[in-house]
């Protein structure tokens, strides 16, 4: 297996630099200090949005193929870097290495999938004689770029969150800046890195890993255009408020609920939502936190999902056969387990797991938990889901809906009409029929309503965000 370096740059205006090796990046398996990274100031942020007000204009030139070009490099030189990108997110993040290379190859799927839309910018002619006024005028518009772009990405897709930011921007031709994770940042990094070493203009691209504190540039600076972030809802909904006249998009939280129905395949119910639950410790915005039963079902799939967490190996994420590694630290998984704590407190009944160890978690159901509980309220972002039971379909979507969240639900059915009505009554951004809500391809449109987030991120809809109409209209006369 590979190592990590010792130390990693920021990248400003294109540009490796080192200006200190202030920020520790920790192995989140061991606690201990695995490589230290360039950490950017108020003025390397400042530096870094001006060079993108330079380069705006070369970008949006940028013919589509050279575009194109940029984009299908980064691929071929993501695919040679496998192994060391993974490694680096196994380290980074504590994901088990299974799950970090499923991620590289995300990672080269959204950046494939820029490369192919970068030339489809298509526009449309518009007939404008609906009335005798308009007579003798015709109208066509196009796409151009928005400008300059302001990216904040997350700690638990380092890559491929980043990826939904930099490959669509990147293929409508914007510069940008980006924040990853002060937890994670070297999977950006890394992408800087390749990034580097292609033609795009001076200016195009800069990452740069700073203290939140530090960093509300990011977010007020006029000279950006657009403000995309994923994250926790408290701080997005906050950047919105701060943001400005500049366009905003938000991807945030969930409590991502599964409804498994009466004809239900178990055995594959059972696979997929162990999966949902548990995959990267829990650590997604879409895993399955909720998972609500038909009674008829709920004791034989109750006991089968037990007896499925309890041989989950956990450990060392650097291990083949690991499947729950640690969370992002010790803070995060302390509070997940006073949840589970407080939950059974008030009545809940655990029915696996619940045992902490620093930031190791055991996979752990329960049932039982009241709806004001923070396990079924909020979002736990950890291995930890809940089981209730339904006997009325139409009971079960109201559940999925009582929450503030709304970003994909899961639904096991086999009946066409349960499935149409999922899709017309559940108040979010996806639903996955027949398996769970913690699918995603990258190129469908994926996002959430209520306190999950605004706007649509998947490549083809980022690419629409980053970009506006600009209309022309000919008379003759």
């Amino acid at each position: 297996m590979t190592a990590l370096r010792e130390s990693y740059p920021l990248y400003l205006a294109n540009e490796a630099q080192t200006p200190n090796l202030d920020l520790e990046v920790t192995d989140k398996y061991t606690g201990k200090v695995a490589t230290r990274v360039a950490l950017a100031n108020a003025q390397i942020i400042d530096a870094g949005i001006a060079a993108t007000v330079e380069a705006a204009e070369p970008m949006a030139r940028m013919p589509a193929y050279e575009r194109q070009a940029v984009l299908q490099h980064c691929v071929n030189r993501f695919q040679e870097r496998f192994e060391e990108l993974a490694f680096a997110l196994c380290i980074e993040a504590g994901k088990p290495i299974r799950d970090a290379r499923g991620e590289v190859t995300r990672l080269i799927d959204t950046f494939r999938i820029a490369a192919e839309e970068s030339v489809r910018m298509t526009g449309e002619v518009q007939p404008l004689d609906i009335s005798p006024r308009a007579k003798g005028y015709q109208g066509m518009w196009k796409r151009v770029p928005i400008g300059p772009c302001s990216f904040i990405s997350p700690f638990n897709f380092p890559l491929n969150l980043a990826a939904h930011k930099i490959a669509p921007a990147l293929a409508v031709g914007c510069p940008f800046v980006m924040k990853p994770a002060s937890r994670t940042p070297l999977g950006a990094i890394i992408i800087g890195e390749i990034l580097a070493e292609t033609n795009l203009p001076k200016g195009a691209f800069s990452i740069l890993p700073a203290q939140r504190d530090g960093a509300d540039l990011f977010t007020t600076d006029e000279r950006l255009k657009l403000l995309s972030f994923t994250g926790s809802p408290g701080v997005g909904w906050d950047l919105k408020a701060k943001a400005g006249k500049k366009k905003v998009v938000l991807e945030l939280g969930g409590n991502a609920a599964v409804i498994v129905d009466a004809d239900t395949d178990l055995d594959d119910a059972v696979e997929r939502i162990i999966f949902g639950a548990f995959y990267q410790s829990g650590q997604s915005c879409i895993g399955v936190q909720r998972i609500i039963v038909h009674a008829d079902i709920y004791d034989t799939l109750k006991d089968r999902l037990v007896a499925k967490a309890k041989t989950l190996i956990a450990g060392d994420p650097r291990e083949e056969a690991t499947f729950v590694g640690p969370m992002i630290d010790v803070k995060e998984a302390q509070r997940l387990d006073s949840w589970i704590q407080a939950a059974v407190a008030d009545g809940a009944t655990l029915l696996c797991g619940g045992k902490r160890e620093g930031a190791m978690l055991e996979a752990t159901l329960l049932e039982g938990v009241g709806r004001k509980a923070a396990l079924y309220a909020e979002e736990a972002f950890g291995p930890v889901a809940i089981l209730s039971k339904f006997t009325d379909f139409g009971g079960a979507l109201a559940e999925v809906n009582d929450s503030k969240f709304g970003l994909q639900t899961g639904v096991f059915t086999r009946d066409l009409y349960k499935m149409l009505e999922a899709w017309d009554h559940l108040d979010v951004g996806g639903v996955v029929i027949g398996d769970v809500p913690s699918y995603r391809v990258d190129n469908m449109p994926y996002g959430g309503v209520k306190d999950s987030g605004l706007g649509r991120e998947g490549v083809r809809f980022a690419m629409e965000d980053m970009t506006e109409i600009r209309n022309l209209v000919i008379r003759r006369r």
